[in-house]
């Protein structure tokens, strides 16, 4: 198996498409990555920004290059020395177009008799043998949005939505509602989609219907085209996207492994706390969230804890401060009995044993309590076994008048082989993506940089010594797993967030900030406000444009003063007034000056810090798109917007030629030390073959993270205001072997030994020090 050293991900799109990816692999290569990683690139939604929602699993997406693009994609990365990630969808298929999506469409043509209905995760008998597809508007003035179909082409027309006419449906003159009643599928209104629907989704997204992968023919024909790319020789590896969605994950993995040829693959598998990834499962590991939380955790003051749960209880009204566990249970909850509502009652009929009459009764209440109770993702049975035992354990706590349907349910969901045990463990991951990612990291706000996704926002900071312990754990159990540390996923860039963990330093200056903002431009949503605040402070210079459009989606998102299903007008005036006032009002602007002037610079040391850390701890490193520079994107799409290559070029070619950057604004001295990291882990693999921490010594020994990698060792500052306000590192060492050393971020020689931190990290708060005979003269 080839395993990369390090990889460059890159957003493939119709505005940047596969042969514009090949035309930037030369300057991937001169970065220092040792693979290039695409997004999907199997045929899409037309328009898709993502490629997530694909409509072909047979074929590469026209708009993205096609097949010709990928095999000049593939092509340029080798010859650059690149090799090749790609991204898979295997989980769902897009359906927002059903005329896009072969299988669907021939789905809803002929129902039950199609050849593709086995493909599918259809209740047949609940939707009365048809598909519930939740398209239609509300009925108006006592007519029926059936009214408004037409048929045109052979087609059923609603507005811009096409869908197809089974055979001998419509030649007897019938109106369009006649013809509707004979098809194989249900027009129905959207909000039924909540309790009716009747397909698997990928989460509550109606528009991406499920397929069972775990069908051996489904398996081959949705991995045709994936098939090819290894017995071409045109990719090295995969990233599986969501393997939690699918009934048998392991199972997959295996029979991917076999189409590979045991080729690198990773899962996009969040991990809650200290759960391990199943050992049994074909992967060398997840996409890295795991990392990213134990790096934003390193570089967060621990003291600042007392004070912003002070500040977030005061945004919440007073009393005790919010509990985490206490909130995601909420949240969960409602998402249970909300947008997810549909699968909970697919579980209790998949149990066979609910009278009619009782549907939706205290079998499904208990159901939707041991998935609000769930601790981790989702359960692999039999393993995770104690996880299930947990969440019963809980759900009785929580609800005492359940504890005897509760323990009717479990020897049930214990039985991997029950149908309803399959989709519970399916089910439980929708679940607490929605209801934590989804709507608990936008209502959770004391600190942005806690709420992103894989992270446990109850976990405030990590001392050194835990986070070299967990770096120790992955570099034994899966050096080859991914990290990262932006995604297309993330809710902030990670620049925004390493500027936010500055508030963790001076907690009452931030509140004294927000204090003054809320007055100047109230909103009525404190811990909101904290929020939006927060997004405009850690992503400025930011566009209007952008701050308006992440304020829409956070507010909604949260469900607490406004919602998608629901948006309150005058809430909503009131939320875009704040963001305009950051650019109108010259009295807020004195505030976000005085208070970005006192963390923009220790921002920037954080962000230097943690690119350093990941891109030299243990495991794959990931540099998502652009974020040599400056990442200071806020949730998606905007985290997907278009990368200026050209100039990033140029910057790197200045630094080559000897250009020393200062840290500022141009982000170019992060351009610096992700450059020369990447190649010195590239070039240099005998330096990153163990891992240990290593202490520093004297009065600022707590604001330094170091460790030794073999022979590399990284140097990284923490608190760097308090460092500041405590005067500089004044005595300050670590302690290394008597031989040289270079940093080459300096290029500046040590002799080993004893190396003062006043001296090794005055031009940046990072260093790389590597052995003097590996750096050429």
């Amino acid at each position: 198996m080839r395993v990369p050293v390090s990889t460059y991900r890159l957003q493939i799109r119709e505005s940047f498409d596969l042969r514009s990816a090949a035309a930037v692999s030369r300057y991937v290569h001169d970065l220092g990555a040792d693979w290039v990683y695409f997004s999907p690139i199997l045929t899409a939604e037309k328009g898709s920004d993502h490629g997530y929602d694909v409509t072909d699993h047979a074929s590469i997406d026209p708009a993205r290059g096609g097949a010709d693009g990928f095999a000049a994609a593939s092509a340029a990365a080798r010859e650059a020395g690149l090799g090749v990630l790609v991204d898979i969808v295997p989980n769902h298929v897009g359906v927002a177009t059903p005329a896009q999506s072969v299988w669907w469409w021939d789905l809803l043509t002929h129902g039950r008799e199609s050849r593709y209905a086995e493909a599918f995760d259809v209740d047949w008998e609940f939707g009365r043998g048809k598909v519930r597809i939740p398209v239609l508007g509300d009925d108006t003035e006592g007519a029926s949005e059936l009214d408004n179909l037409e048929i045109v082409a052979g087609e059923l027309r609603y507005f811009d939505n096409r869908f197809p006419i089974a055979p001998g449906t419509a030649d007897d003159g019938a109106s369009p509602a006649e013809v509707h009643a004979r098809q194989n599928y249900e027009l129905m209104n959207w909000r039924r989609a909540d309790a009716e629907l009747n397909y698997r989704r990928f989460f509550a997204v109606n528009t991406l219907a499920g397929i069972r992968v775990e069908t051996p023919w489904v398996f081959d024909e949705s991995h045709v085209e994936i098939s090819r790319w290894f017995s071409e020789g045109l990719a090295d590896g995969l990233r599986v996207d969501h393997p939690d969605g699918l009934a048998d994950p392991g199972g997959y993995l295996d029979r991917l492994a076999g189409v590979t040829a045991n080729a690198y693959v990773l899962v996009e598998k969040i991990l809650e706390g200290d759960e391990p990834l199943p050992t049994s499962w074909a992967t060398s590991g997840t996409t890295g969230y795991d990392a990213l939380a134990e790096i934003d955790r390193v570089l967060v003051d621990p003291a600042g804890r007392e004070r912003l749960d002070e500040l977030d209880s005061r945004l919440r009204g007073g009393g005790d401060t919010v509990s985490w566990t206490a909130l995601i249970h909420t949240t969960k909850r409602s998402i249970a009995d909300g947008i997810l509502r549909s699968e909970v009652l697919r579980i209790e009929r998949d149990l066979g044993s609910v009278a009619p009459d009782e549907v939706g009764g205290v079998t499904a209440d208990a159901i939707a309590e041991v998935l609000t109770c769930f601790p981790v993702y989702r359960s692999y049975l039999p393993l995770g076994l104690h996880h299930l035992h947990e969440a019963a354990e809980l759900a009785r706590h929580h609800r005492p008048d359940l504890a005897d349907e509760v323990g009717r349910l479990l020897p049930v969901l214990e039985n991997p082989g029950h149908p309803a045990a399959r989709r519970f463990q399916q089910t439980s991951g929708m679940v607490m993506a929605k209801g934590v990612e989804d709507t608990a990291f936008y209502r959770y706000t004391r600190l942005g940089t806690l709420t992103e996704v894989g992270a446990d926002p109850s976990e405030f900071a990590v001392a050194p010594e835990e986070f070299h312990a967990r770096q120790a754990r992955r570099h034994a159990n899966h050096p080859a797993s991914m990290t990262t540390l932006s995604t297309h996923d993330t809710k902030r860039g990670e620049d925004v967030r390493a500027r936010l963990s500055v508030l963790a330093e001076i907690p009452d200056e931030w509140a004294a900030a927000l204090g003054d903002l809320r007055e100047l431009s109230p909103l009525g949503d404190g811990p909101l406000e904290s929020l939006l605040w927060q997004a405009i402070i850690g992503s400025w210079p930011a566009s209007r444009e952008r701050l308006h459009a992440y304020a829409e989606k956070a507010s909604r998102e949260a469900g607490d003063s406004t919602a998608w299903t629901a948006p309150a007008e005058d809430f909503e005036t009131r939320m875009h007034a704040l963001i305009d006032s950051a650019f109108d009002d010259e009295r807020v602007a004195a505030v976000l000056d005085r208070l970005l002037g006192r963390i923009t610079a220790a921002g920037w040391s954080n962000s230097l810090a943690a690119k350093l850390l990941q891109l030299t701890a243990p495991g794959v490193p990931d540099v998502y798109q652009g974020s040599e520079l400056w990442e200071t994107s806020l949730v998606d799409p905007d985290n997907r917007r278009e990368v200026d290559f050209g100039l990033r070029a140029l910057y790197l070619a200045a630094i080559d030629g000897g250009s020393m950057p200062e840290v500022d604004e141009t982000g170019v001295a992060k351009l610096l030390v992700v450059s020369r990291a990447l190649r010195t882990r590239r070039d240099h693999p005998e330096l990153f073959t163990r891992y240990v921490g290593v202490p520093a010594f004297g009065a600022r020994a707590d604001n330094v993270v170091a460790f030794d990698r073999g022979g590399a060792i990284t140097v990284a500052t923490r608190l760097p205001l308090g460092l500041a306000r405590d005067g500089g590192w004044d005595d300050t060492i670590i302690e290394l072997a008597g031989r040289p050393v270079v940093d080459v971020l300096t290029n500046r020689r040590f002799d080993g030994g004893t190396i003062p931190l006043s001296e090794l990290l005055a031009t940046y708060p990072v260093a790389l020090l590597v052995p003097a005979e590996t750096v050429q003269p």
